[in-house]
């Protein structure tokens, strides 16, 4: 019998909860805990309520359906009797099983789930670095990623507590979509301390990292009537991806021992184009005195140069190259970020943009987004002012130092005649080596043996060597000497007999 049949109740109100939008006009008249409870049941019959999920408080959810609360109880009370929930004190009503067969009465699926795609079966597609990510590895090579375990999270959590202690109630509405003063001020210092780029704060835009920026500057020229920016040959391939997002064409310009040819430039004839001068990626080789002035002379006569510094603080065997922002900023957009810094999951970069850009730049960040979120950046700008990020950096050179030495000697020992490229800065290697073995095959033998690898070839736009690019950072030595030693057993194991290669 139904202990709480609701006949003191007004019906005229409608009356419903947002916990699994509960409606109690579905009710019939005098059986409130008879429905309920049935509704329940079948929430966790068919997974809306998980095992260890929790149910609302008696009296939370009575007052949100304008029930008396044993409406709520006897609900609840039948529930436990069959075993569905639990009560556990101040921790609530906790769903502790599924009616039995529950899963005879989900309803069939159509069709099985497609088979996660391996990250290397055909030519790379735009969630190929989603698909290599998820790839289960127990040694981890691929590139582009800094110390993680190094993260100055004492330092973080000091900074973040300072911002928190000083802020100002305003300062957590809605802020300027270009980024806080704060960390535009403290970015504008760190590129001229560390990059010789003369830049002021109101110059500085900041973005959720420089696939942001790739992405920002292709709808920009997109919208300038630019529809094609030529790209080094190899170089990334994610940032082709950002481009062709936004209708943009990427002729290749080939790039040799002193980096881009800016002869080829000129032949290609796009008024743009997008380079990594000071550490070319992914060959490591940085864009020499001559090709430099070459390129101003290009972009002086009317091409737009995008120059994406991605990880030119990171230098061991070599001085210091200046951005070529620093060189004629009225024809550069250059793009930096704090992923190879601090971690690539802060989302925090800059793009430092020319006059002529600079407001369509600030108008298609705020239509995206309305701006970075400001704790990171007040965070970051707090690190940057206080020193403790150039502290970070110097710790992270010695650090990755050790594990480049760890990957060049590797290499040395199993892999003596391949050709190592771009030792003297970044957090990868470039390696080449001659045989009939494409690349691609080798990076997928490699993880079915546990070690996680990029092949040269997604990187490149024309026929080339085959190669593999091998990030050091984020890998302890052994783990790189192992890694290392894997990927040659996998080499010398398909010599014999191989098909003829990419190039």
């Amino acid at each position: 019998m139904n202990r709480s049949n609701g006949r003191d109740l007004d019906w005229s109100e409608t009356a419903g909860a947002d916990f699994l939008q509960l409606d109690r006009s579905q009710a019939p008249p005098g059986g409130l805990s008879d429905w309920l409870a049935g509704t329940l049941r079948q929430a966790v019959s068919d997974g809306r309520l998980p095992v260890g999920g929790t149910l609302p408080p008696t009296r939370v959810l009575a007052a949100e359906l304008r029930v008396s609360r044993g409406v709520v109880t006897e609900a609840y009370r039948r529930l436990a009797e069959d075993g569905h929930v639990e009560g556990r004190g101040r921790n609530g009503t906790v769903v502790v099983a599924a009616p039995t067969g529950a899963a005879d009465r989900a309803p069939a699926s159509p069709r099985a789930a497609p088979a996660p795609r391996a990250p290397f079966a055909g030519p790379p597609g735009h969630d190929v670095w989603d698909t290599l990510r998820a790839a289960p590895a127990r040694i981890d090579l691929t590139p582009g990623v800094p110390d993680l375990a190094a993260f100055p999270r004492t330092a973080w959590l000091r900074a973040e507590r300072a911002v928190l202690t000083s802020l100002s109630a305003a300062g957590l509405g809605y802020g300027d979509p270009r980024g806080t003063p704060a960390l535009r001020r403290a970015v504008a210092d760190w590129l001229a301390r560390g990059r010789g780029i003369r830049a002021d704060p109101a110059e500085v835009l900041i973005v959720a990292g420089t696939a942001q920026a790739l992405a920002l500057i292709g709808q920009v020229l997109r919208h300038d009537g630019i529809r094609r920016i030529a790209v080094e040959d190899p170089g990334a391939l994610g940032a082709r991806q950002q481009l062709h997002g936004h209708g943009l064409a990427t002729p290749p310009v080939p790039v040799d021992a002193a980096g881009l040819r800016v002869d080829a430039l000129r032949a290609v004839g796009a008024p743009a184009v997008l380079l990594t001068p000071a550490h070319q990626f992914p060959t490591g080789v940085v864009l020499a005195g001559e090709r430099r002035r070459a390129l101003m002379r290009w972009a002086g006569e009317g091409g737009l140069v995008v120059e994406d510094d991605y990880d030119a603080e990171h230098r061991y065997d070599r001085p210091p190259v200046p951005a070529l922002r620093a060189m004629l900023a009225e024809r550069v957009t250059y793009a930096g970020s704090v992923s190879k810094l601090l971690a690539p999951a802060l989302r925090v970069g800059w793009v430092v943009a020319p006059p002529r850009y600079r407001d369509d730049l600030i108008a298609a960040k705020r239509l995206t987004d309305l701006g970075n979120a400001a704790l990171p950046q007040l965070v970051l700008a707090h690190l940057i002012e206080s020193g403790a990020l150039e502290r970070h950096l110097r710790l992270l050179r010695t650090r990755h130092r050790r594990r480049r030495n760890a990957m060049t000697a590797a290499l040395a020992a199993h892999l003596p005649d391949a050709v190592v490229h771009g030792a003297a800065a970044g957090l990868h290697l470039l390696v080449t080596y001659d045989a009939a073995v494409p690349d691609t095959e080798l990076a997928a033998a490699a993880l079915t043996r546990g070690v996680k690898v990029q092949p040269l070839s997604w990187h490149a736009q024309r026929p080339g060597p085959d190669g593999l690019i091998l990030g050091y950072a984020a890998s302890t030595p052994d783990d790189i000497a192992e890694g290392v030693a894997t990927v040659a057993a996998v080499l010398r194991g398909r010599r014999r007999g191989a098909g003829p290669g990419r190039g």
